[in-house]
């Protein structure tokens, strides 16, 4: 059993993706289930999380719908606003989607690097208990203290880190990075995705070896019952195919005990996610 905790779908325009110009425009077209569904199948994954991509009530809509129609997609994290007035409004339109397991915002774009600290967000953050929903947390290593002190105010709210804050894996440069990383793995209530790693190496001629050296921090840090297996498809096709990216945790992981490589592999998804069947 093999989930996928973190995979996009668009639809592509220009207008909600300028981010894919100049360097990422082989992205620049449309990624959708009808794309992925053959490679789950010949991975054997079983199923997926779908992680928003734009920042409108309507990329959450869109998400669900997918979900409804692709029983593949076994979750989703959308985006609400989290620092308007009217956000338990939203969340209420969504108590009726089972499917909806978290949210996420785009912190990595904020041009203030302590956004996630604001009053208005801090509030936002303290409803999601409410509605049962996890939160998804996308940083740069730089970001790593604030959200240190975000997941401490919120005990009770289950976090994850995407992309374990995005490395600077091209220089091979790992501190402050791993000790920042470990600080926010010593908070319990946040878990970790072993996703992204190959689109922070250089995409045309990244190596294992040059990844393991992280991969083993995130796994010291978190350990193996907070870690979970995401893709980042189809961005990681940047720098690698699907099963290349699968295989390079199924790789690392191989010297574990079974129990602890499905635990990563499904496992903590399925519970971090509260997935269907978990």
């Amino acid at each position: 059993m093999i989930i996928d905790s973190h995979q996009h779908f668009w639809a592509y325009n220009e207008r909600d993706y300028g981010w894919m110009r100049p360097a990422r425009m082989a992205l620049a077209r449309d990624y959708l289930p009808s794309d992925l569904a053959p490679l789950l199948q010949a991975n054997r994954v079983a199923g997926t999380v779908l992680v928003q991509a734009r920042q409108v009530l309507e990329e959450t809509d869109w998400c669900l719908d997918l979900a409804e129609r692709h029983p593949f997609i076994q979750g989703v994290v959308g985006w609400v606003d989290l620092c308007s007035p009217r956000l338990e409004e939203q969340l209420q339109r969504y108590t009726g989607w089972p499917k909806l397991k978290g949210v996420r915002h785009l912190l990595e774009d904020e041009p203030d690097d302590r956004f996630m600290l604001r009053p208005e967000f801090l509030r936002g953050i303290g409803l999601l208990g409410r509605y049962g929903l996890r939160y998804d947390i996308v940083i740069f290593p730089r970001h790593l203290p604030y959200a240190v002190e975000l997941a401490s105010r919120f005990p009770d709210q289950a976090f994850v880190l995407d992309h374990v804050a995005k490395p600077p894996i091209r220089n091979g440069q790992l501190s402050p990075w791993d000790r920042d990383l470990r600080r926010l793995a010593a908070c319990t209530n946040v878990f970790c995705k072993l996703s992204g790693l190959v689109t922070e190496a250089d995409w045309r001629s990244w190596r294992p070896a040059e990844l393991r050296p992280y991969m083993e921090v995130v796994l010291d840090a978190f350990g193996p019952e907070r870690l979970m297996f995401g893709s980042d498809w189809p961005v990681s096709t940047l720098a690698a195919p699907y099963e290349q990216v699968l295989g390079l945790v199924l790789d690392f992981i191989a010297p574990l005990p079974a129990a602890q490589r499905e635990a990563i592999l499904a496992g903590n998804a399925r519970r971090f996610y509260g997935l269907a069947g978990s």
